[in-house]
């Protein structure tokens, strides 16, 4: 560190000061002030790493000049000079947080030096963990803002391929030509889709929570009625059981995550040749509690995949589907609003997720 540590030191006893200027100024930048008053004043005027008070002073105490001192300026680091008489006093103020730690007087020169070196080292480490928190706090927002414009700006134009490429095959008759805009209504889906998941992506890993009511059976409509919309799932039979009669609350975006992206996993993985495709859905909602419960007699998984189904970019099968995002961003959702997930899978014959998370009322 080039610049010179910042010392305030308070004492009634001009001696002891012009004592601690001689000493010390080579070291360190020294200010010294004789009463609490004049300490205020420097304190307000000047940057201060370190403040030293004497505990004994006339008008105001040195734990009392601290508090006034916190009011405006809490960042400096606080040691305190007292006798043994005044040690009550002195575990008060600590207790409080309002000191970093005292000295015994008379002070030992090479203790003090130390001290104030120790005491400038906490200083900076917080100050520099503070600028970094500010600058982390910058970044989350302009992250926030940068995501939702990129998704919206993405989906923009795609919607936009996506309906005239529609248009296009209620015109042809070239069975190839409108073979080619097939193609590009499957490859603009998967784009949109993935978009879609990188928001989820984003809402259940980068977001704070947002506790609000919820109603399950609302919040399952709407993703169900989202869903069909995209993919046919005509074929599959799906039971809904939502049992609740308490208010419960969480945080809904990290909820629509966790349902959204369990059925859509429950679809993917469903065995092509099986004529009986079903997807089973419970949710049953406690005053302390809610337990989601998604069932399919798909493909399964492997025992030797179990394990690692949750990790980013993570694949339990061969089959070309889904973006290795979707069972992690359960997880995550799952973890930041206190819930856990369970597993149990047959290879080959059925999947059961179940989620239980905590009313957060």
């Amino acid at each position: 560190m080039n610049d010179k540590i910042h010392v305030l030191y308070i004492d009634d006893e001009d001696n002891n000061l012009r004592s601690f200027r001689a000493t010390l100024r080579k070291d360190f930048k020294i200010f010294t002030a004789i009463d609490a008053e004049e300490g205020l004043r420097i304190a307000k005027e000047e940057e201060v790493h370190v403040v030293i008070a004497d505990q004994r002073m006339p008008g105001m105490t040195g734990t009392e000049f601290f508090e006034e001192l916190m009011k405006f300026s809490p960042d400096p680091i606080r040691i305190l000079l007292t006798g043994y008489s005044d040690i009550a006093s002195v575990i008060d103020a600590i207790n409080k947080g309002e000191v970093y730690r005292f000295i015994d007087k008379p002070w030992n020169i090479e203790q003090i030096k130390n001290s104030i070196k120790n005491a400038a080292d906490i200083y900076f480490m917080r100050r520099e963990l503070k600028d970094k928190n500010e600058k982390l706090k910058k970044l989350h927002s302009e992250m926030n803002q940068f995501v939702y414009s990129l998704s919206h700006e993405l989906r923009g134009p795609l919607m936009s391929i996506s309906g005239v490429s529609k248009l296009a095959k209620m015109e042809l008759k070239d069975s190839n030509a409108i073979e080619y805009f097939e193609m590009i209504d499957t490859a603009t889906g998967k784009l949109d889709d993935f978009i879609y998941k990188m928001l989820d992506f984003y809402r259940s890993t980068k977001i704070d929570n947002k506790i609000v009511g919820i109603d399950f059976k609302d919040v399952v409509t709407q993703q169900l009625d989202v869903y069909k919309k995209k993919i046919d799932i005509g074929h599959v039979k799906v039971a809904i059981e939502i049992n609740q009669e308490s208010k419960f609350y969480s945080d809904d975006s990290k909820i629509r995550v966790i349902i959204n992206n369990l059925f859509s996993n429950a679809v993917q993985f469903q065995r092509a040749e099986h004529r009986d495709k079903s997807i089973s859905l419970r949710i049953d909602v406690g005053e302390s509690e809610a337990t989601i419960s998604i069932e399919d007699n798909g493909i399964g998984i492997e025992e030797k995949h179990l394990s690692d189904v949750f990790n980013l970019f993570s694949r339990a099968t061969q089959k070309n589907v889904g973006t290795g995002l979707g069972l992690y961003m359960v997880k995550e959702a799952v973890e930041q609003i206190g819930g856990r997930i369970d597993l149990k899978s047959v290879f080959g014959e059925s999947t059961i997720f179940k989620v239980t998370l905590p009313n957060m009322k």
